[in-house]
């Protein structure tokens, strides 16, 4: 996979990376998440990247699960999954596109919400940014070997199925978080991914 060459003012992928790194810390000191879970801090993410900005940029592209395990909402600890994170670019930091997998299977383990994640910053909100990030992402991901991908949502999030929507999402399903989330409602779409579109390699 190899993202695109950024022209400022053209939304676009970029793998993180230390000159975009600013614009992603200004956003998580001003109270900004990449996670879209409750409870979720940025404090410790500032902190690491001052530690040792390498390492933690290095920890966005982690194909074979050599991160740390994961903290759920409710404080119980899985096993992280093989995935990468590509940032929103279109001169200034707008946001991130998520990605985690299980290699070999288009299935997840219970406590994964979806395939894809994404959030974008305050500032860059109202200008379509998710759906052209996500139609960007789509792409990238289209070479990963899987037919599809799955996403999810709050039914009250209206925007956010907007966005999944306007790239192809099928609402598969309401249902019920698992327990370390609550057992809140939610909705799960799936996206059908094309063969043949992106780039082998990063």
């Amino acid at each position: 996979m190899s993202g695109v060459a950024p022209v400022d003012g053209e939304l676009c992928l970029v793998w993180p990376a230390r000159a975009y790194l600013p614009g992603y810390m200004a956003a998580l000191a001003q109270g900004w998440s990449p996670n879209n879970v409750p409870g979720s801090s940025t404090g410790d993410t500032l902190g690491q990247i001052e530690h040792d900005p390498d390492a933690y940029l290095a920890r966005m592209v982690d194909r074979a699960a050599l991160g740390p395990a994961i903290t759920l909402p409710d404080g119980s600890v899985v096993a992280r999954l093989p995935g990468y994170r590509m940032w929103l670019w279109d001169g200034e930091f707008c946001g991130v596109m998520d990605f985690r997998w299980q290699p070999g299977t288009a299935s997840l383990p219970a406590h994964v919400l979806g395939h894809v994640g994404y959030a974008v910053i305050p500032a860059k909100r109202g200008k379509g940014y998710a759906t052209r990030g996500l139609r960007l992402f789509l792409r990238e991901l289209a070479c990963e070997g899987l037919p599809y991908v799955e996403l999810t949502t709050d039914p009250d999030n209206i925007a956010s199925q907007k966005v999944i929507t306007r790239n192809g999402g099928v609402l598969l399903e309401r249902f019920r978080k698992p327990a370390q989330y609550g057992e809140a409602e939610g909705l799960r779409y799936r996206i059908a991914l094309p063969s043949g579109l992106g780039v082998a390699g990063q």
